[in-house]
This record gives structure tokens, C-alpha cells and sequence, in this order.
């Protein structure tokens, strides 16, 4: 991995930052108070929710980025069906639209919000951040054939205007809202990326570690938990917080667990996408970007986005091209890559093919951070099992209040 990413974060350094915020804890961060949308989000709270906007008429934003699974999939498949029929398989996981507002446009060498590392790659929307904003992130689902599966812009508008909102639409934009095509497709990915940032529910802060680190009552932490978030903010032990960032942030964030940089770690190659089954495809992340063509980006390639933290105990696929199906198996991913690789890779004629995903010309860009020191196979893991237990109850604690099981 390039000098500005692997060896930028400085996790030593920002284990001592952790531990003054553990034991100052943080700034009070009130649970957001329910506001009336404006008259643009409610238009996007509308689309997010409709199904007739998709080639299928099967297909909202809603049905992949469910609000009773934190704005992600309800199910566990490693990716998402869609298409005209509903029955084109995606490439990419699908991730969630909470704790999105804050993300920077991308940058190969963005500041680091944590004020100590190295600048390097990070920001931007979908996994490999090739859109700057929501609005434009939301502009891919719409025309993906694998996703909505539109023609064009003119689809989506043509749709819009023949729906039961189509007369709060001119109210919001203009009683010429609809005289262009362009125009109003423009004004649909504004109403979508208002309804994100405004509506409570993409960012609620409700969690128990929100009420913990605020002092408020139900924010205490039990033993195990409190021994889990010291196994994240120990640099030679989980070591999360090295890009799973949570203290103050860019452009006045506070907690959001991620730092907005990318990485490649490695994870095992997934069978269950079709794409896969053909031995000459790679994923390859920034890299594969129409902005970032190899050769000359071949730093970046099998990096994908680090994604928040935040209610990461609800999920039932992980990372980007949903290889893990548990939040157990990642952490013991991350803990016993190197010293167990034939728990996670397949074994040809007695050699186990580590980091099957990612081809060998790139595999200089590995994150060789701790736990993911590449240490010797049979040596001893960076965390013994009571401290991979013990940072999964961590984890939990990230949990937003509507998500909790009662």
C-alpha cells in the first residue's frame, strides 16, 4: 500500500487521542428533534418510497435502503436483484444511507479528520466514491440496469410527472419545473438528497454509546462493553479506531466511526455473485472508476470505502462484495486473515490462495495495519477470543434506539 495510506494513519497516536476522549469523554450530542421537512424533502421522502420510478415498478430506493434495517438491505443476500425483470444481480453489497451527511467529495489525498494522519485517498458516495454528492449518488440506482433500471433521465421525470405528487413537485421547483428533461431530473436528485439530510432518521444518534458519551441516563456501559471499546482503541489489538474514526470530524462531525478513507484488505472472493464465476473478473474499487484508469491509479486498486460503524450489529452482509455473512465472522476475519488463512481462503493442491479477490500485481496495496500485520501463519492473533466477544458487545452498543430489539 502507497506510503500516504498505510503508514499515514499513525495508530499509536491516535490510540492516545482515543484515550482522552474515553476519559473526557465527548462533547454532549443531543438526539436530534423531529422537524417539518421542506417542501423539496418531502418530495424526496415521496420518491424514495416509490416503486413506479423503476423499470420493474417493482423497485424503490426504500426496498434496498430499508428504514427498519438503518437504511440497508432486509435480507442477506451478498447483492441485490433489480433490472426490468427484478432479476439482474448487482456486483457491490449494498451498503447503508445513515450517517451519510458529512462525507467530503473524494480526494487521492483528502485530509484525514482525525488531524494526524497522512492525507490520502478518502470521501465521496458509493464504495468507491466516484460521486461527489447524495444527489449525485442517487442519480446511479435510477439509471443502473442492475438496479431501477431506467432509460434515461427523461424515464424518471416522465414518471414523476404522471405520479400523485407531481403538483407538490412544481410546488417545490417552479411551476416550469417539468419544461425541461434535464432540469427536472436535476431538481428529482435534489428532492432525494433533502429528504437524506433533513429527515432525523439517516442520522438519529440514538444509540447507547450516544447516551454514554453524553452522560445521559441508559448510557451506561457494562463491563464487557467497556472492555470491547478499549480492544477497538488499542493499536495493537483491534486497532478500529485507526479508520473507524469517532472522534471530532470534518466540517463539525462528531462520532460517525469512519474516517471517509479507503483500504484493501483482502477479503475473500465471493461465489454468490454472478460475476464473479468468471475467473478474469476483479472488483477492483477506485480503480475501476471511468476517473481512475489503470495503469497510472494502480495504487488504488482493491480499495474500497471504510463505512461507519454505526449500527454495523444489524447487518447481515459485510463489505463490499458481501463475502461475510456475521459481525463475528468479521471480526475474526480481521484478527486471523494472516494466522489462519485457510479459514477464509480456499486451498489448491495444498496452498491456501490468500486474498483470492485481489490479482497478485496489486497486492502491494494491502492495508498493513494491525491486526492485518500479514504476522506468520500459526502465530499467535493479535486478539484472544474473549476480546473478539468483547468488542463484538462493543459493536453492539452503536446500535440506533429504533433498531434495538425489544
Amino acid at each position: 500500500m502507497p506510503t500516504s495510506v498505510t503508514d499515514g494513519r499513525s495508530s499509536k497516536m491516535k490510540s492516545a487521542l482515543m484515550l482522552v476522549l474515553i476519559a473526557a469523554t465527548a462533547q454532549a450530542v443531543a438526539v436530534p428533534v423531529a422537524t417539518p421537512l421542506s417542501a423539496a424533502a418531502e418530495i424526496g421522502k415521496q420518491m424514495f418510497f416509490d416503486t413506479s420510478l423503476s423499470g420493474s415498478g417493482k423497485l424503490a430506493c426504500a426496498t434496498c435502503h430499508d428504514p427498519a434495517h438503518a437504511h440497508a438491505p432486509s435480507n442477506n443476500l451478498s447483492v441485490q436483484l433489480g433490472g426490468a425483470k427484478m432479476t439482474t444481480h448487482g456486483v457491490r453489497a449494498v451498503p447503508s444511507l445513515r450517517y451519510q451527511e458529512y462525507t467530503p467529495p473524494y480526494a487521492d489525498m483528502l485530509d484525514n479528520p482525525d488531524g494526524i494522519s497522512t492525507p490520502g485517498p478518502g470521501g465521496g458516495y458509493t464504495q468507491d466514491g466516484r460521486a461527489a454528492t447524495l444527489a449525485e449518488q442517487a442519480s446511479i440506482p435510477l439509471l443502473a440496469k442492475h438496479e431501477m433500471a431506467n432509460k434515461s433521465a427523461a424515464d424518471v421525470v416522465r414518471k414523476i410527472k404522471a405520479s400523485a405528487y407531481a403538483d407538490k413537485f412544481r410546488t417545490a421547483f417552479g411551476a416550469d419545473a417539468f419544461k425541461s428533461d434535464k432540469q427536472a431530473f436535476q431538481y428529482a436528485l435534489a428532492a432525494l438528497q433533502a429528504y437524506q439530510l433533513e429527515d432525523n432518521s439517516f442520522h438519529p444518534y440514538s444509540s447507547k454509546y450516544d447516551l454514554y458519551s453524553s452522560n445521559k441516563i441508559g448510557g451506561d456501559l457494562t463491563a464487557t462493553e467497556m472492555r470491547g471499546f478499549a480492544v477497538y482503541s488499542d493499536p495493537n489489538k483491534g486497532n478500529c479506531f485507526a479508520c473507524h474514526y469517532n472522534g471530532a470530524g470534518l466540517n463539525g462531525s462528531v462520532k460517525l466511526f469512519t474516517d471517509f478513507t479507503y483500504a484493501a484488505i483482502g477479503v475473500p472472493r465471493n461465489k454468490d455473485i454472478p460475476a464473479n464465476r468468471n475467473a478474469k473478473y476483479s472488483d477492483l474499487g477506485i480503480c475501476d472508476r471511468p476517473d481512475h484508469p489503470r495503469p497510472a491509479s494502480a495504487q488504488y486498486c482493491g480499495m474500497f470505502k471504510t463505512p461507519t460503524l454505526r449500527n454495523v450489529a444489524t447487518r447481515s452482509v459485510f463489505f463490499h462484495n458481501g463475502a461475510l455473512k456475521s459481525l463475528k465472522d468479521v471480526i475474526r476475519f480481521y484478527n486471523t486473515r494472516d494466522t489462519e488463512p485457510e479459514r477464509w481462503y480456499p486451498t489448491v493442491k495444498g496452498v491456501v490462495q490468500k486474498y483470492n479477490d485481489l490479482p497478485l500485481r496489486y497486492r502491494e496495496n494491502l492495508d498493513k495495519q494491525m491486526p492485518l500485520d500479514g504476522r506468520a501463519r500459526g502465530s499467535k492473533p493479535a486478539m484472544t477470543e474473549q476480546e473478539m466477544q468483547d468488542l463484538e458487545a462493543f459493536l453492539n452498543t452503536l446500535t440506533d434506539a429504533d433498531l434495538v430489539k425489544k
